[in-house]
């Protein structure tokens, strides 16, 4: 499992800088400042969260299965907040009105406090 939360980490960190450029350098003149600043909210999240599994995953005082749902909360979390985000930011830029899917924003930033909340309450628990 610590391969796999590394691994993801490592992806999600990737994934960030590449989307921080692009809003930076490639959205700055296709969408509004106000977008530009959501987006780079969500950018911010994806990096902070990724930084956090890279840690996780060396972490040997919570079990595997608590550390596996730690796992999901954020890999879900992230995924549903700042790629949720993303399309909402650009959503000029597109056909498609992705203010259908806003609701999966606030659902991503409950699982990733939720992340939060198991990774101290486990660590705790492992070790007080």
């Amino acid at each position: 499992m610590n391969k796999t939360i590394f691994t993801t980490g490592i992806l999600f960190g990737t994934l960030a800088v590449v989307l921080g450029a692009f809003g930076a350098h490639g959205l700055k003149n296709l969408i509004s400042v106000e977008a530009v600043a959501s987006y780079n909210t969500g950018v911010t999240y994806q990096m902070y969260h990724a930084l956090l599994l890279l840690i996780l995953s060396g972490v040997s005082k919570i079990q595997e299965k608590d550390k596996k749902l730690i796992y999901w909360m954020f890999t879900i979390g992230i995924i549903f907040f700042s790629f949720s985000i993303y399309l909402l930011a650009t959503n000029s830029l597109f056909s498609f009105n992705f203010k259908s899917i806003a609701l999966l924003t606030p659902i991503g930033g409950m699982l990733l406090i939720v992340g939060w909340v198991l990774l101290g309450f486990r660590y705790y628990k492992e070790n007080y």
